[in-house]
């Protein structure tokens, strides 16, 4: 028998763990070389993990919805023939699907506090203000596991002395449920969307800003481009020209395409225009990334954001493609209803929905009622940095370019 240890290299952007959503193979299965043996989801992407070589599944370690960690091993292989080596890391610049390991149960602790626990279970502690060491351990060595953690909470377990700022813990008493009730476990991408949605809302004071927009000239402009690209078979819909506008604005409002640095307390204003755009898929809502949109022109947006859109949800996004965003914007198309107020994509400081068009009765310049195409914007800001006023008046500037979209090709690169 020839052992060989399938360990993960570093995988970049900062992210060096990730949840197991989903193992495609356990011990005794023979794999070939990159075949999939699992799907892990970091904070930016789901990655399906191949496996380096081909071999019989001695070993694999961790279990759906445990964390997954850099250099710790994820698979032991009897490769026949070969000698025991350590999986090399991916060459630089390649652009391979990232792979993740997980850190075997009894490993030693990543901090160097005195109480053995995972990370995932220190992160669960910080963020309920709770003291570890007051928390019985019932794994290995006394190690304080996740569900240690959810059983004192739910016990009415006291939390350490925070200050007058800090939010208490909330102590939650678990939930009956039936033989006719149906439990669904909060995992893979549901699970990191709620510790994100968490984390936005509590750590960025949002505010939210809706106007009407009259759609009249943007439809007419784009119907036009759409009847010269017939033949070409580009259709191109009312993304690109949002993305365009928000753009525009930014040359005269660039602090609101800027990311927060919390431990800095730092306000990054970008000089990359990197949109975000809101898809929805099966597994949940992802956020791949449109990069230097100021340098692509209508139809390459129209390209590229229809690219992205098929790889989210055929989850073949890579991590560079849901990474770096400056400002997000997310429709629901004619199931947008009037308004809403979407939550900020946290480090972002700022939002766009874009909601459903209807005709209406309105009343136009010249004091004539008429019927127009009519939608709603809504922007939620970070309070934090953009002034109420700075929010305003940036919305209306990319309602500007919206209502006149010709104004979008004066400047456009």
């Amino acid at each position: 028998m020839a052992l060989f240890e399938f360990k993960l290299p570093d995988i970049g952007e900062g992210v060096v763990e990730g949840e197991i959503v989903k193992w495609l193979v356990k011990a005794g299965d023979l794999v070939k070389e990159d075949q999939a043996l699992l799907e892990v989801m970091t904070d930016k992407a789901t990655v399906t993990i191949p496996s380096p070589k081909a071999g019989k599944v001695l070993k694999t370690y961790g279990a759906e919805g445990e964390l997954a960690r850099t250099h710790h091993p994820l698979v032991d292989l009897d490769v026949e023939g070969a000698a025991s080596v350590a999986a090399a890391p991916p060459k630089t610049g390649s652009h391979a699907a990232p792979v993740a390991a997980v850190a075997p149960k009894a490993s030693a602790p990543v901090s160097n506090e005195k109480v053995l626990a995972t990370p995932v279970t220190r992160r669960m502690a910080s963020e309920h203000g709770l003291d570890l060491s007051a928390i019985p351990g019932s794994g290995p060595q006394g190690r304080v596991l996740k569900t240690d953690v959810e059983a004192f909470m739910a016990s009415g377990g006291a939390s350490k002395p925070t200050s007058a700022s800090a939010r208490p813990a909330p102590s939650f008493a678990p939930l009956a449920s039936s033989a006719v009730d149906q439990r669904v476990p909060i995992r893979g991408l549901r699970k990191k969307i709620a510790e994100k949605m968490v984390k936005s809302k509590f750590t960025a004071p949002h505010y939210a800003f809706v106007e009407e927009v009259d759609a009249t000239a943007l439809i007419a402009l784009r119907t036009k481009l759409n009847a010269s690209l017939e033949k070409e078979k580009v259709k191109l819909s009312f993304l690109p020209f949002f993305v365009k506008a928000v753009v525009a604005a930014f040359r005269k409002f660039p602090q609101v395409n800027s990311n927060m640095d919390e431990a800095a307390q730092d306000l990054i204003v970008r000089g990359d225009f990197n949109i975000g755009i809101a898809a929805m898929t099966e597994q949940g809502l992802t956020v791949p990334v449109v990069r230097n949109a100021d340098r692509r022109s209508i139809r390459n947006l129209a390209s590229e954001i229809g690219r992205l859109g098929n790889a989210a949800r055929d989850q073949k996004l890579k991590l560079e493609e849901v990474s770096g965003g400056t400002f997000t914007i997310t429709s629901l198309g004619q199931t947008g209803g009037l308004f809403a107020t979407p939550i900020i994509n946290h480090p972002e400081v700022a939002i766009m929905g874009v909601h459903r068009m209807r005709k209406r009765a309105i009343v136009d310049e010249n004091d004539q009622i008429v019927i127009r195409p009519i939608m709603n914007f809504s922007f939620c800001f970070d309070h934090r940095v953009i002034d109420g006023a700075t929010g305003a008046e940036f919305a209306y500037e990319v309602i500007k370019f919206v209502e006149q979209p010709d104004l979008l090709f004066v400047d456009m690169i």
